[in-house]
C-alpha cells in the first residue's frame, strides 16, 4: 500500500484491503472523516494480483473482485505497481 500511495499520492480516494490496510491516494478533494468521496475495495489476493499484473483492473471489476465508486476511483492506469523480473 505504501508503494501505491507513493505512485498516486493524494487524499481523494480511499483504497481498502480489509482487514490489512487502507491508504488515501490520488490528488483531489481531501477526505477528513466519515465516508470518503471515492473508495476502492478488494481482498488481499486481488490486490496482489493487480499489483503484479496477474489480473487487470477491468477483469477484477467485472468479476466482482474489486469495487470502485466515486470520482477518481478508476485506478486502472496505476496498476500494475510492482513488476516482477523474469528469472
Amino acid at each position: 500500500m505504501d508503494l501505491l500511495a507513493a505512485i498516486a499520492p493524494g487524499n481523494s480516494v480511499e483504497f481498502r484491503v480489509p482487514p490489512f490496510a487502507a491508504a488515501q491516494v490520488v490528488e483531489g478533494v481531501r477526505h477528513r472523516r466519515g465516508n470518503p468521496p471515492a473508495t476502492v475495495e478488494c481482498d488481499p489476493r486481488t490486490f496482489i494480483e493487480l499489483a503484479t499484473g496477474v489480473l487487470d483492473w477491468d477483469s477484477a471489476t467485472e468479476a466482482g473482485r474489486l469495487i470502485a465508486s466515486g470520482e477518481r476511483s478508476d485506478l486502472s492506469a496505476v496498476f500494475p505497481i510492482l513488476v516482477m523480473p523474469l528469472a
